[in-house]
């Protein structure tokens, strides 16, 4: 008797037994292969993130053994003398980042509950195509008109007003020239405005239609269907929007660097100028002479990717601990 052809069903179907034969199947299927390329995507993420920082590290080994720990507690900046703080560059970070926080959450999440539950379906249309096109904008622009435009208005009409009511605050008081730390926030809650809208807005329109019935079908009215049962179903992608914002305004450069007065201070009011990190490596990183002036430009990048995966894990455990309804329990 002659042997039985080998066909591709008995080359790729050996007997096997217990995993193998499970690890065989899922290879046959494709599984196996997918779970490994993926898993090598996945890797290579951790892998860029792990390079970028073993490079800010190496390349800021100069002010890390002269300054120490002194280097962000410290608030001088003086290249002449080699004296180096980040103190002043995080304090104005941090300001600005949250100052468009507080201005851009409430009208983003506002704008976006209108657009996806109350707003006519052309209405919203158009307004998230003009949106989109604001998400798009490139920062340098924002930053000129927040000097030919932002600016202006704040040094002759909106400075002056909240000195003369809310003067006797201390955020409130100096000075009105303008740039300064309120500037910066106001240009910042700008900029991301746009990118809270628009993933609020799909989150918001992922929620099943089957939700918001039950809630109209019990008696609710449109809007409290909307804000008790939609919006709390829709919330860890909500905060997700925020914290997307949170991220840009944290690194964002040009934008900040052409109004917030680039002046290395500590000061209680917004109307001060001051400093971000990100604005003081663009501005001085290509004049930076000698090793230990570029190296402390090199350390605060460290600093600054450091700050961002601080807030951006706090930030986690705010989701975790605030939006435990979630999806499950709306």
């Amino acid at each position: 008797m002659g042997s039985l052809p080998l066909t591709p069903e008995r080359i790729l179907a050996p007997a096997p037994r217990g995993r193998v034969r499970v690890f065989w199947k899922r290879l046959r299927s494709g599984d196996e292969v997918a779970h490994l390329i993926t898993g090598v995507f996945a890797a290579a993420i951790f892998l860029i993130a792990a390079w970028v920082v073993a490079e800010l590290w190496r390349g800021s080994a100069l002010p890390r053994h002269q300054f120490g720990w002194h280097f962000l507690f410290s608030r001088t900046w003086d290249p002449v003398s080699g004296a180096f703080g980040a103190l002043p560059f995080i304090y104005g970070t941090v300001v600005t980042s949250a100052l468009a926080l507080l201005v851009a959450v409430p009208l983003g999440v506002g704008a976006a509950i209108f657009l996806s539950e109350l707003a006519p379906a052309g209405l919203s249309q158009a307004l998230t195509f003009l949106i989109e096109l604001l998400a798009a904008v490139p920062s340098v622009i924002f930053g000129l008109l927040g000097i030919f435009i932002l600016v202006p208005l704040l040094r002759s009409y909106g400075e002056p007003f909240l000195k003369s009511t809310l003067g006797f605050l201390p955020l409130f008081q100096g000075p009105a020239y303008g740039v300064g730390f309120l500037a910066a926030g106001l240009l910042l809650a700008i900029m991301i405005i746009p990118f809270i809208i628009s993933i609020s807005r799909q989150v918001l329109l992922a929620v099943p239609r089957e939700q918001r019935e039950a809630a109209l079908a019990l008696g609710a009215t449109l809007w409290e269907s909307t804000w008790k049962v939609v919006v709390p179903y829709a919330r860890k992608g909500i905060l997700g929007s925020v914290f997307l914002g949170l991220a840009r305004a944290l690194g964002e450069t040009m934008a900040v660097t052409m109004v917030i007065g680039n002046d290395p201070k500590i000061s209680a009011s917004l109307l001060a100028p001051g400093y971000s990190i990100a604005a003081v490596i663009a501005n001085e990183f290509a004049e930076a002479t000698g090793d230990l002036y570029l190296q402390s430009l090199i350390e605060l990048g460290l600093v600054l990717f450091v700050l961002t995966i601080i807030i951006n894990a706090l930030a986690r455990v705010l989701v975790l601990t605030t939006a435990g309804r979630g999806t499950e329990h709306p």
